[in-house]
């Protein structure tokens, strides 16, 4: 496997990236990583059994590393009820096939935590993808055995109260490098982007390999 620093971008040329994709758009490029899913502003009300029968068949390519994003969103999107039920379908092939969740999450990180515990699937390994909420949040998350993935906007408190072995670092899809966004994180953490930089590609080895 590529070494992962930018753990979430949404940019298709993308290096030493996990780029997210929908399924619909899934053409992969020799050398490159990827993650699939149906994000949840993006018609999640209109999801068939053919749509979710090709978001497993791109889930089993090898250069399919996770599952998303995925998740739930309060400002934007269908009801949460529906946003529900495409994550916990997310998850479900996230537990069958062994792999992590790149997660949306605004406003409903206690409503993500309760829909994979009711589910049976707090086994799935979930990644919060652009994590901005406060203190408060971060540690609710990671007591639930959450990784966090920060961009280039974050709560202060937040990112200081997340253990390096814990964190994640993304572009999403701003206009920055994931350069920039690791010697912004690493100042705030009081630590070299180099040393940043090489934390949080063993911590997505880890997250990734199966």
């Amino acid at each position: 496997m590529i070494p992962i620093v930018d753990f979430h971008t949404h940019r298709l040329d993308a290096t030493s990236a996990l780029i997210s994709v929908d399924p619909h758009r899934f053409d992969p490029q020799p050398g490159l990583c990827y993650s699939v899913g149906f994000h949840p502003w993006h018609g999640v009300e209109q999801l068939t059994e053919d749509d979710y029968a090709l978001l497993e068949q791109c889930a089993r390519h090898p250069q399919v590393l996770a599952i998303g994003e995925t998740g739930m969103d309060r400002l934007r999107g269908p009801a949460l009820d529906v946003q529900q039920q495409a994550f916990v379908r997310h998850l479900r092939l996230a537990q069958t096939l062994g792999k992590p969740v790149v997660a949306h999450c605004v406003r409903t990180a206690q409503d993500l935590l309760t829909a994979r515990h009711r589910e049976g699937l707090d086994d799935v390994t979930l990644v919060i993808h652009g994590m901005r909420g406060n203190e408060h949040v971060a540690r609710i998350l990671l007591d639930a055995g959450c990784y966090l993935s920060y961009g280039i906007r974050y709560n202060l408190a937040a990112l200081q109260a997340t253990p390096i072995d814990r964190l994640l670092i993304e572009t999403d899809d701003s206009p920055v490098n994931i350069e920039d966004v690791a010697a912004a994180v690493s100042l705030s953490l009081g630590i070299t982007a180099d040393a940043l930089i090489d934390r949080v590609t063993v911590t997505a080895r880890s997250i990734l390999s199966p």
